[in-house]
């Protein structure tokens, strides 16, 4: 079977469905579950804060560097296939994440988990959007695998938490293994296999030129912020934009490109690929520092900070029975906006409600934010998939996923850079050149590592959560600030027609 053949939507239909949404619910849960392990990891491993960084957005940075590739490499040797594929390297390397004995090895088995996500995520999508050929249906299709997406990244704390309750650090990632066997085994009984019948040769070149151009650009964005403006910074710049150049370059001379450049010329493309990068880069990048927040600062245990997150799940589950009303009502571009609003106000509450005593504001805060970040990620992934014939879908499909996954990984490297930033920024000086150097580190190394018992040290962590607390209020400031304008752009730019606006081929 090839994509262009059409096929019926029957209830093996849906289940196919719920396959592809459980893979892609674990890949967005492996991107954030970490962030509860943080401080039994740091007592652990002892990771620099920079080596920490790495640990939290390596997973991201390689999904995003090989989305491009591996979604034309589904197109050519089938979906399913590489599904498949990637589901088995994706349940080994999660067992050489969880045994890890160094930070340099945590960070080169994320690197592997990220290598192995990229081949199953643009299968995912690329197989909804061959099963459901209707506009309205894959409308709602598409709404239940990005409330996965989202609600994975957001129900990551839940399930590290739970797991952190009685378990070493190593469990988060081990939790991945049962369920990806069930992937694989729902995988080869109910996908449909299905590819570009025509399908060319991977363009290596291309793909190595696609991947330089992210890594650099996002290292120079990390390094600048975690360590200052040295030579490096610089050259990983120069090297991003050189690289992007002759890659953009490339694609307009290939007879198949990676990715097809003229689809960026439709203000309703290339504004949904913005919208669907800013709000993940919002939401993923806030949620990964917000975890520590709540057992740092607020003392909460692993399991009570993920419950406290829960609303975002919910809302973001809630958004599969709005989608097509708002879609219906607005028109996409108006939708669009709406949903970037909300996600901008609720950031907003939570830089109120992080200074304020109880979790009453956190929680309404986290709900506003995952119902707009799930609406935004809805639509603008329609409006990316939908605007490709079917037998490109998997290489469509990995422009919305790169989006996604380069907006979580930039999330967590500049929101986790500033909010360290300003977290150094606010700290007093400390007599003590041993505490002082611990407590700016990272929080996270000042409670690990330091006597509690000392009132030196008790006096100096006050000091620090307060320090974490005033970053984070202003880092979300910053993250509602840049969803705002998104939304203003998404309301001007992404065409309003209002009913089923999506382009089928």
């Amino acid at each position: 079977m090839t994509s262009t053949t059409s096929q019926p939507v029957t209830a093996r239909s849906w289940a196919a469905l719920g396959i592809l949404t459980l893979a892609v619910l674990l890949l967005a849960i492996d991107g954030t579950v970490l962030a509860l392990a943080v401080p039994a990891l740091t007592a652990d491993l002892n990771p620099t804060a920079t080596q920490l960084l790495w640990i939290g957005d390596i997973y991201s940075f390689a999904l995003a560097g090989l989305l491009v590739t591996m979604g034309n490499l589904a197109d050519r040797i089938g979906r399913k296939r590489l599904l498949l594929m990637g589901a088995v390297g994706f349940g080994l390397s999660s067992v050489l994440a969880a045994f890890a004995p160094t930070p340099e090895m945590l960070i080169i088995a994320r690197a592997i988990l990220g290598i192995s996500g990229a081949t199953i995520m643009p299968s995912t999508l690329a197989i909804v959007r061959n099963i459901f050929s209707d506009p309205a249906l894959r409308t709602r299709a598409i709404a239940v695998w990005a409330a996965g997406a989202t609600a994975g990244a957001a129900v990551g704390p839940i399930v590290g938490g739970a797991l952190l309750e009685h378990f070493h650090w190593g469990s988060v990632f081990l939790i991945n293994v049962p369920i990806m066997v069930l992937v694989l085994i729902g995988g080869l009984i109910l996908l449909p296999e299905s590819k570009d019948p025509n399908g060319a040769r991977i363009d290596l070149l291309s793909a190595l030129l696609s991947f330089i151009a992210i890594v650099s650009i996002v290292y120079a964005i990390k390094h600048v912020f975690a360590k200052g403006l040295d030579w490096t910074v610089p050259v990983a710049v120069v090297l991003g934009l050189l690289a992007g150049w002759l890659f953009l370059r490339r694609q307009r001379r290939l007879t198949r490109p990676l990715i097809d450049i003229s689809l960026f010329r439709s203000p309703a493309f290339s504004g949904a690929v913005m919208a669907n990068t800013v709000s993940i880069f919002a939401f993923v990048g806030l949620l990964f520092f917000f975890s520590q927040y709540l057992q740092l600062v607020r003392g909460l245990g692993p399991l009570q900070a993920g419950l406290t997150e829960l609303s975002a799940t919910i809302a973001s589950i809630v958004v599969i029975a709005f989608a097509g009303f708002m879609l219906g009502k607005l028109g996409r571009g108006r939708a669009i906006s709406v949903g970037l609003g909300f996600g901008a106000l609720g950031l907003a509450v939570l830089a109120l409600a992080e200074g304020m005593s109880g979790l009453v504001g956190i929680v309404i805060g986290f709900a506003i934010v995952g119902f707009g970040a799930g609406l935004a990620m809805t639509l603008t992934t329609d409006a990316v998939v939908s605007a490709a014939p079917r037998e490109r879908a998997g290489a469509a499909s990995s422009i919305a996923e790169t989006a996604y996954e380069l907006g979580a990984a930039l999330g967590i490297a500049v929101l986790g850079s500033v909010q360290l930033a300003l977290y150094r920024w606010n700290l007093p000086a400390i007599a003590d050149p041993g505490i002082d150097s611990s407590v700016n580190e990272s929080l996270a190394t000042a409670v690990s590592q330091l006597d509690t018992t000392n009132p030196a040290v008790l006096a100096a962590i006050e000091q620090a959560q307060h320090a974490f607390t005033v970053g984070m209020q202003w880092t979300s400031v910053i993250a509602a600030i840049l969803l705002a304008i998104a939304a203003v752009i998404a309301w001007i730019a992404i065409p309003s027609h209002k009913g089923q606006a999506t382009v089928d081929h």
